[in-house]
């Protein structure tokens, strides 16, 4: 026998299991078996056989089971990812309302002036609590990373480069740009 075959033989034998009743059989050499004998280790085999493809079909049904449980929760995360900002900004949307409603019975502009600037900050509070922030533009020095340029314009009183005018607030949320300033950049002439 070489060795990769007795390597094999003692890996056969610790896979049969350990049972009283052949405990006699596995004393002996296969071939010194009775039929008997032989019939009783099959059928032990078989049912171990049977169990470890049980244990198998069932470690594949949770292995599913768990997909399907992470794919819901991913699901419902998402639908609900933005809970806190709406609560947060829930308030906002009732100061409008009432803006709204006061202006109807009121005929002052300074009144609801303020009160949409009131909300207005509100809103920009709860915003910037979860992570929103304004990109600072005029004044700055155009960074195309931050800054969308969409015009330029001759002004001797600033370096060219430099932001004169913003058209439209850009934003980041974490760090992360999620609107660039719209910008009017000047240039030499």
């Amino acid at each position: 026998m070489t060795e990769g075959q007795t390597e094999n033989k003692d890996i056969a034998e610790t896979d049969i299991p350990q049972n009283p009743s052949v405990a006699d059989s596995e004393a002996k050499a296969p071939e010194d078996l009775t039929r008997e004998e032989l019939i009783e280790l099959c059928k032990e085999l078989k049912d171990a056989s049977d169990r470890n493809y049980d244990l198998y079909l069932r470690s594949q049904a949770e292995m599913e089971n768990l997909k399907k449980r992470n794919r819901r929760e991913k699901e419902d995360w998402l639908k609900y990812a933005n809970e806190t900002l709406i609560k947060s900004i829930l308030p906002t949307l009732d100061n409008l309302e009432k803006a709204l409603e006061h202006a109807e019975n009121e005929n002052t502009t300074h009144a609801l002036r303020e009160g949409v600037n009131l909300t207005l900050k509100g809103l920009k509070d709860a915003l910037s609590k979860s992570g929103l922030v304004e990109i600072k533009a005029i004044g700055e020095s155009f960074d195309p990373s931050y800054h969308e340029a969409v015009s330029q314009i001759k002004d001797d009183q600033v370096k060219p480069g430099t932001i004169v005018e913003e058209l439209q607030k850009g934003y980041l949320l974490n760090d992360r740009l999620i609107r660039p300033a719209v910008v009017v950049v000047s240039k030499t002439g």
